[in-house]
């Protein structure tokens, strides 16, 4: 989709028209440049009441000589915020036909820029599929990218194009990671990741890409990383993205699981609905959409993040439970289930990550079932070692429509999983109860102190456990089908607000 603004009241194709419940007729604001068919036509289904504008209703007006429209609903006026408002625009392609043609214009009134924006947003967002494996009819004419027009007052161009393009900007990131998520994993496998964010980062002079192959992880002594993805005929790897890394200071750390695709291994897990196991790999899909969004609008602060991708399969090769396995900490694992394969790989990238100092780590992980049994596909489970700093992601969630639920750290989980008689750590709880709570106690443990120092203060993290989020949202408006690119617009908002 192309973005541009404008001032005036010129019309190009299909009218959009944000309207508040109680609207019984047009505005001057809204009329100016209307021809009079379809100004009388609108007028007639507002005073009618056939249009109410509940949020996100539309109504379709074509046919009329006057030219076409659609009516878009935002609720009640004293309840739109911009919320409200990127859902509205979120709606407009939901419903859009090809009858009302590629070109669009929307027209408001008395909406704030930050309002305009947000649906804007809401359209680029919902502006997604995912075609790419389809053949195309030959007979059926491919329509063209959406070109979308919004009028404005004089003097709230620029900065609504400013807007605009910073949401154009995360919005590739989003896109970017649903990319990731929605690719086939036969297709979509750890070296193929590696690929795609080496070639990547050429477009852009301030990242840099290092990746970690199989033979380095062995070498390095990743034993979680390779644990996981020895049993695969695609061996493991880690991807370290560095943005603006020449700047002094501490830089955010977000570091991303990324099982490819995720048969459970050994701890074979049903054949039902295994296909979405190719999901397993949205932390790191929300790693490298975040990188993405940053880059892209121009961020200029540093910013580094580290994906381990790895596919989990059963083989001869494969890891077992009841295997001791060492990780790059240094720690044991005891395996008592080879399908909680994710804590094993963050465990060595959540490690790998305090060799860059950073100002805190975030994690990302499609972790565990017992996270959308808590909080459902409406929530991300957050945990962290920090109060202050799980608040500070929660709110940026809120401030971007991305709920993350905040989640207890007890010791009483921390104690579960240091109860191995034969290594350090296990990596399962003891028991069928919290095990999203056991899970984000377990990865606690690699979290290392500041600068790796014994007795020094650990590093401020947070957990954000994706599983319900990344896919099966149904009730998120901004997505159509699968991958959802949860939590991209969350961290670009939190990281560029400081």
């Amino acid at each position: 989709m192309k973005v541009s603004v404008s001032p005036g009241h010129n019309i190009n194709g299909t009218l959009i028209l944000p309207l508040f419940e109680g609207t019984d007729s047009l505005l001057a604001a809204h009329e100016e440049g209307l021809h009079t068919a379809l100004k009388s036509q609108i007028n007639r289904v507002l005073q009618d009441g056939d249009f109410k504008a509940k949020l996100k209703s539309t109504m379709s007006i074509l046919g009329c000589e006057g030219g076409k429209a659609m009516l878009v609903g935002l609720g009640k006026e004293a309840d739109a915020d911009i919320h409200a408002y990127r859902k509205a625009g979120a709606t407009v392609i939901a419903n859009r036909k090809k009858a009302h043609g590629t070109e669009l214009t929307a027209r408001f009134s008395n909406a704030s820029i930050e309002a305009m924006g947000a649906f804007a947003e809401g359209m680029l967002l919902r502006d997604y599929s995912f075609d790419h494996y389809k053949q195309q009819d030959e007979d059926e004419e491919k329509e063209g990218d959406i070109d979308l027009r919004i009028t404005c007052d004089e003097g709230q161009e620029s900065d609504l194009t400013s807007i605009i393009n910073i949401h154009t900007g995360v919005a590739s990131g989003v896109h970017l990671s649903r990319d990731l998520g929605n690719r086939p994993p036969n297709d979509m496998y750890p070296e193929a990741f590696a690929d795609q964010a080496w070639e990547w980062a050429k477009q852009y002079d301030n990242v840099k890409v290092t990746i970690i192959n199989y033979a380095q992880a062995v070498k390095a002594g990743m034993g979680g990383l390779v644990a996981v993805g020895m049993g695969s005929a695609r061996k493991p790897c880690m991807v370290i993205f560095e943005l603006n890394k020449d700047k002094k200071g501490r830089a955010p750390m977000l570091v991303g699981k990324g099982i490819t695709f995720d048969t459970g291994g050994i701890s074979l897990k049903p054949g039902a609905n295994m296909d979405e196991m190719k999901y397993d790999m949205g932390g790191s899909a929300t790693v490298f959409g975040t990188m993405q969004a940053l880059a892209s609008t121009g961020f200029t602060g540093k910013v580094n993040a580290i994906t381990c991708m790895a596919e989990n399969m059963p083989s001869s090769n494969a890891q077992r439970p009841g295997d001791v396995i060492k990780t790059l900490s240094g720690k044991t694992i005891e395996v008592l289930n080879t399908d909680a394969e994710g804590r094993l790989v963050l465990s060595d990238g959540l490690w790998k990550a305090g060799e860059f100092d950073p100002e805190y780590i975030i994690d990302f992980a499609t972790l565990t079932g017992a996270c959308v049994v808590a909080l459902g596909h409406e929530a991300t489970g957050l945990w962290s070692n920090d109060d202050d700093f799980r608040t500070r992601i929660h709110e940026a969630g809120n401030a971007v429509d991305e709920l993350a639920w905040p989640m207890p750290l007890l010791p009483a989980f921390e104690k579960e999983m240091t109860n191995s008689k034969i290594a350090d750590t296990r990596n399962l709880g003891a028991g069928r109860y919290g095990g999203a709570n056991t899970a984000a106690a377990f990865l606690k443990q690699f979290v290392p102190n500041r600068n790796y120092e014994k007795d020094g203060e650990q590093i401020p993290w947070a957990h954000m456990d994706i599983a319900g989020t990344y896919w099966g949202a149904k009730t998120n408006s901004m997505v159509g089908h699968g991958a959802t690119g949860i939590h991209v617009r969350t961290m670009s908002h939190l990281i560029t607000n400081g």
